[in-house]
């Protein structure tokens, strides 16, 4: 009766440049477009998307299952 923690992956299956959006996606079971759609928009509200995309890209570790 271990509850398994569940752990956020960059996706290998669903990847567009390095699969945070798609990892995003995985983690809270939605639609991958929705993740990307806010990093675009986040991208042209200042460039902040830029920057957190690279630094998720950097943090977020591969899903060693896929």
């Amino acid at each position: 009766m271990t509850k398994q923690i569940k752990r956020l992956y960059r996706s290998q299956k669903d990847k567009v440049i390095a699969g945070v959006c798609g990892g995003i996606a995985e983690y809270f079971n939605i639609d991958p477009v929705i993740p990307r759609l806010i990093a675009v928009l986040l991208i042209f509200a200042g460039g902040f998307g830029i920057l957190a995309y690279i630094i998720a890209w950097i943090i977020i570790p591969q899903n060693p299952n896929q």
